[in-house]
């Protein structure tokens, strides 16, 4: 049962990680501004799953455009390197991602409506 239970584990981790991915890059460049190879293997060690250069970068763009994350290039042995950090849209963005999973895991009853909850 304990061998299932992790497989359905893996599973889930994987479909949430690859539907909100924006999410869960912001919640790893939360923990520590890195650039975007490091992020790349990060994602794939934490997330089990490859992650492609096609996809990581346009998605980085876009977050950035977005204000979530902001970037500065570093020269790092004698590399330039571009740093990403969260703002703090991107903090309050991660921050309304658990306050809905939090509410959606809390929920007994799927079929009640907002207004039985709050009461």
């Amino acid at each position: 049962m304990r061998k299932l239970s992790a497989a359905f584990k893996e599973a889930i981790v994987q479909r949430i990680t690859r539907n909100l991915l924006d999410i869960q890059l912001l919640r790893l460049i939360q923990a520590q501004p890195m650039w975007g190879y490091k992020i790349k293997k990060t994602a794939e060690s934490k997330f089990g799953f490859k992650l492609r250069h096609g996809l990581l970068y346009p998605l980085l763009n876009t977050m950035e455009k977005e204000s979530f994350v902001t970037s500065q290039k570093q020269s790092q042995g004698g590399r330039v390197r571009k740093i990403y950090s969260i703002t703090r849209k991107g903090e309050e963005y991660v921050k309304a991602y658990n306050s809905v999973l939090e509410d959606q895991i809390h929920r007994r009853d799927l079929g009640q409506s907002d207004e039985t909850l709050l009461r």
